[in-house]
Parts: C-alpha cells; structure tokens; sequence
C-alpha cells in the first residue's frame, strides 16, 4: 500500500504561506475556483504547523464556569440548591472543593461549557 503524502510546513514556509493566503483574502477568491481551493489546502497546512507549534490550553474547568458566570450576570447564590450551601458552591468556585464529574455535568447543562473543558 502507498503511503500517504503528508507535507510539513518549515517556519520559513508558514510566514511564506501566511503572506500569500492574506493576498488571496484581500483577492476575495471563491472557494470553487482553483486558487480557493489551494487555498483552502494552504490554510490546512497553516492550521496544522501552529497546532503543532503554537498549542492552545485548555481553559481552567474554574475559571471558564466563573467567566461564563460573569458573561450570563449570574452569581454563586444562583447554584445555591442546584449544587448544595452556599459555603459548598463557594468552595467549589474558589477550588477547595474538587469538581466532580456530576458537578461538570450539572455546570455544561446550565452554562454549555463544552463538557471537554469541565473534565480537563
């Protein structure tokens, strides 16, 4: 069986490709045309050399459910009964309790933090 042909960006080449897939957005190419297709090859390319480069983390499971928290105005008082006291949901918010896969289960249904980041 052949192997399948796998090109991996050289730094030099990621700046390279980064410069021509800008000239092709300020060209407004159509993703039919053959140049919209390179170019949806080179932004693949480009997408792989910094996920390889340039890792994203993950978000503190924490720190996401207060910053959702903040976005949707809610406050701790609002998980009082849903989670346990007061005290206990202040806990859980300021990690001296552990989140539990119940609690990040119970946290993505009410905020939609994706369930990844909660169990991370």
């Amino acid at each position: 069986m052949k192997e399948p042909f796998v090109k991996v960006l050289l730094p030099e080449e990621y700046q390279q490709y980064l410069d021509w897939a800008d000239e092709m957005f300020d060209k407004n190419v159509t993703p039919e045309s053959p140049e919209g297709i390179e170019l949806q090859v080179v932004l693949l390319l480009i997408k792989q050399y910094e996920d390889q480069n340039y890792p994203i983390p993950k978000p503190d499971p924490i720190d996401a459910i207060k910053s959702k928290m903040a976005d949707l105005g809610l406050k701790n008082q609002y998980f009082v009964g849903k989670i346990g006291s007061k005290g206990y949901v202040s806990a859980i918010l300021d990690k001296r309790k552990p989140l539990t896969l119940e609690l990040a289960k119970l946290f993505h249904n009410e905020l939609g933090i994706p369930a990844d980041v909660l169990v991370s």
